[in-house]
């Protein structure tokens, strides 16, 4: 078993989005364990440690439907692909109506394949656990609808964004749509019902099962299982779900990784719930807003929860990179997310430009060509991060003071040093769109 290093390399790549380009490209739709050697070997060329395959699980009719038909989605969809056809769309990936590989895709055998290819290389897979909700046509609402949250049709009636009416054992029944307690239900998914205990049951078998596949698992929306977020939600009592999880799993698969998708400033607490990293989403933002002083005062956090954060410029939820970040900027920034400690984490066509975001329900993506300029650039960074005291080493965020007297451009200066043994790197970024001058003061 290949062991990741404190600071490991991520790569999210979707795999409907990519299994449709080989297809252009070779004329044949190739199961995951057909796909071109060269493909893994590319990114563990580039020095990445963990490849997380998005959107491999089987999805539903129900779910499809939902996509192609939802209105309000359809100009996001036709923004990514202005010659958008119906086949395009092909349904949330987090709406999961069995956690087996889909058949498109080769099966459970093609991708057990597939991680014997990755782990040679040094590479670990991660997959998707989705423990909020399922798709609307997910066994379980034949098999055990009490694992859902119901409603009564005055609520449907009073909020029909978030329920909807399925027929079960020839009956009507109204169902709760999968949410968060700030925005309007996923029409395409079903809520569980944690306060049901045999709930958390049957989840932590799927993940097991789950854990038989990969390496680890990047949780979704992982926040709405925390009991005081989900009374918030549904005003219902859940014991707490995911510290007896987490041990269930490890006393199986002791070298587990779990990565948190997570907002609202919960992500120490995940952590100490035993996730080993978590999303970083404030850094993002605060790096968006291309401020340096909010960007310092997030980087002064204990390194003990710092080197626990999952650090991005660009996700599947995120626009892309490039469309955000002016090109001088957007080095900037990689310079200071990447070179933070933490998980670093790509998303697939960030290395070279790609402006047009993807959403989750569409399985084709637009031709772009690639950023020369940029695609350098991440090159020469990820050449930096190939360097063992990047991975292993011991940070240090770096007092910058001021250069001069009434200067005070040292204020946009973000500085820190790594160290292992004999060994240290300096990192200085200027984080301004005009010159400036700082001192810094050694702190190792």
């Amino acid at each position: 078993m290949v062991t990741a290093p404190t600071h490991p390399l991520l790569y999210q790549l979707n795999a409907r989005i990519r299994q449709a380009e080989l297809a252009h490209e070779t004329s044949s739709l190739l199961t995951l364990d057909a796909w071109p050697e060269s493909e893994w070997d590319r990114l563990a060329d580039l020095g990445f440690d963990w490849v997380w395959l998005l959107g491999v699980w089987e999805t539903g009719q129900a779910g499809r439907q939902v996509s192609r038909n939802h209105a309000a989605w359809q100009a996001s969809f036709k923004t990514s692909l202005p010659d958008l056809t119906t086949t395009d769309i092909c349904g949330s990936c987090f709406a999961i109506t069995h956690y087996q590989v889909a058949s498109k895709l080769g099966g459970n055998q093609a991708l057990r394949k597939l991680r014997q290819k990755l782990n040679k290389r040094g590479l670990r897979l991660m997959l998707d656990f989705v423990p909020n909700h399922t798709a609307l046509d997910h066994p379980w609402v034949k098999t055990h609808p009490e694992f859902y949250i119901t409603g009564t049709l005055e609520e449907q009636q009073h909020a029909p964004q978030n329920y909807t009416t399925l027929t079960v054992h020839d009956e009507q029944q109204v169902f709760a749509y999968g949410r968060d307690p700030y925005f309007d239900g996923w029409p395409d998914t079903l809520q569980l019902d944690y306060s049901n205990p045999a709930v958390p049951q049957a989840m932590q078998k799927e993940l097991l099962h789950i854990a038989s596949l990969c390496d680890g698992v990047r949780c979704d929306m992982a926040m709405l299982l925390l009991p005081q977020v989900f009374e918030r939600t549904w005003q219902r009592t859940m014991a707490p779900f995911w510290p007896a999880t987490i041990k269930i799993v490890r006393e199986q698969f002791s070298d587990f990784i779990f990565l948190a998708e997570v907002y609202w400033d919960l992500e120490w607490m995940l952590q100490q719930q035993g996730f080993d990293y978590t999303y970083d989403k404030r850094l993002y933002d605060r790096l968006r807003d291309q401020t340096a002083q909010p960007v310092r005062a997030h980087l002064t956090a204990d390194i003990t929860y710092q080197r626990k954060l999952a650090r991005f410029l660009e996700n599947h939820d995120e626009p892309r990179a490039a469309a955000v970040f002016p090109p001088a900027v957007h080095q900037s920034a990689a310079i200071i997310n990447y070179l933070a400690p933490g998980m670093r984490f790509f998303h697939a066509g960030q290395l070279t430009g790609k402006q047009i975001p993807i959403p989750i329900h569409l399985c084709r993506s637009p031709d772009e060509k690639p950023d020369a300029e940029l695609s350098y650039f991440y090159e020469q960074l990820l050449h930096i991060l190939h360097n063992p005291l990047l991975r292993q080493g011991k940070w240090q965020l770096l007092e910058c003071l001021p250069a001069h007297t009434n200067n005070d451009t040292w204020q946009n200066f973000i500085a820190y040093q790594w160290q292992q043994e004999h060994d240290s790197q300096l990192v200085i970024v200027n984080f301004a769109p005009h010159p400036g001058q700082c001192r810094y003061q050694r702190t190792i």
